[in-house]
């Protein structure tokens, strides 16, 4: 019983809700030409970054990989890192 108690309170502990990258520059349409803000969303190894880890929401993480994806077929961001 005490694990699951010293768990949950660390959760609770650590739990502080992301902040949202695009409602902070005040982007409402997420464009696949604007590169230095696709940048935000993917990694080192060029994966599109979760939205646990973005802090977007749904519809915004869609529409983040949709550009993303898109930015890919033009060549203005990269597949892979080599």
């Amino acid at each position: 019983m005490k694990r699951n108690n010293h768990r949950k309170a660390r959760m609770e502990q650590s739990h502080r809700p992301k902040k949202n990258p695009l409602k902070a520059e005040g982007i409402e349409k997420v464009d696949y030409k604007d590169i230095k803000t696709l940048r935000l969303f993917i990694s080192d190894r060029h994966k599109i970054r979760s939205r646990r880890v973005t802090g977007l929401t749904p519809k915004q993480q869609r529409e983040v990989a949709t550009a993303v994806k898109n930015a890919r077929e033009m060549a203005l961001l990269p597949f892979t890192t080599r």
